[in-house]
């Protein structure tokens, strides 16, 4: 069961309620949009964008108002065929399509989007080898992921949940009644330093919870609040134990010309 996850085929309908809220996914999709920007500067309009676990296509949709073209792929069949019928533009595209074997040739993307999808797909080296082929140099990756170190286990709402041993969390998550088994299976922050080790790694954590409204991230974190205050403490003196990172990932320079920041 931990070697042999096979693909979670339906995510859309476990968590039918966040991956349909369209207000919030347009949500994420504006801090990913001032986040890419911040990096890389304002014309966008000659970027191909690849959204990996697009789902129901809300972001993808979101960024298409923005990119010169852009494809979002999942194998969720169901959120797939949502995305088609009512995230409609001539500049977007969704495809079924396993994020681990990419059908698209090499270095052909400026941009891809990878935000917590890292943690459902039964290879995430894979899936990280297969970004890395896909972008061209130079190009970027945003990437939102989760830490392992987490109190509570954002997708069931549930104490260490991700903390524990793997057949500890199986019986934790069963007992619950969430789910026959815990297929969620994320890494420290050491371990995500690993994964995208091909990867230059430009950090946007800290920036992001110290200046929320910059980023428009107000609904992921009130800087007034006590956990507001707690998560600057957090990424300041432990890094290691911020619930989540983002991170833009750049393909490092080859053959081809550099992508222009700022």
């Amino acid at each position: 069961m931990e070697d042999n996850r096979g693909y979670q085929i339906n995510f859309s309908s476990m968590l039918s309620d966040a991956m349909y809220d369209r207000d919030r996914r347009e949500k994420k999709a504006r801090t990913m949009l001032v986040i890419i920007r911040d990096f890389i500067g304002s014309d966008l309009r000659r970027f191909k964008l690849l959204d990996v676990g697009c789902s129901t296509g809300f972001i993808g949709n979101y960024l298409a108002d923005y990119f010169g073209q852009v494809i979002g792929i999942d194998i969720d069949e169901l959120a797939i065929n949502f995305a088609q019928a009512n995230c409609k533009k001539k500049n977007l595209n969704f495809l079924k399509a396993d994020s681990m074997s990419m059908k698209f040739s090499e270095n052909i993307f400026d941009i891809a989007i990878c935000a917590h999808i890292y943690e459902h797909v039964p290879d995430a080296e894979r899936l990280m080898a297969e970004i890395y082929r896909v972008l061209k140099p130079r190009g970027v990756c945003y990437f939102a992921a989760g830490n392992r170190l987490n109190v509570k286990e954002p997708h069931y709402n549930l104490p260490f949940l991700s903390i524990l041993p793997r057949s500890l969390a199986h019986v934790y998550i069963r007992t619950s009644g969430k789910n026959k088994f815990y297929y969620e299976k994320h890494l420290s922050y050491w371990g995500l330093k690993r994964l995208v080790q091909k990867f230059e790694r430009i950090d946007y954590t800290q920036k992001i919870i110290e200046s929320p409204e910059e980023f428009h991230a107000e609904y992921l974190i009130s800087p007034d609040t006590k956990k507001g205050k707690l998560a600057r403490l957090i990424v300041k003196y432990a890094y290691w134990l911020s619930p989540t990172y983002i991170w833009l990932l750049r393909k490092p320079q080859q053959s081809m010309p550099e992508m222009k920041c700022p």
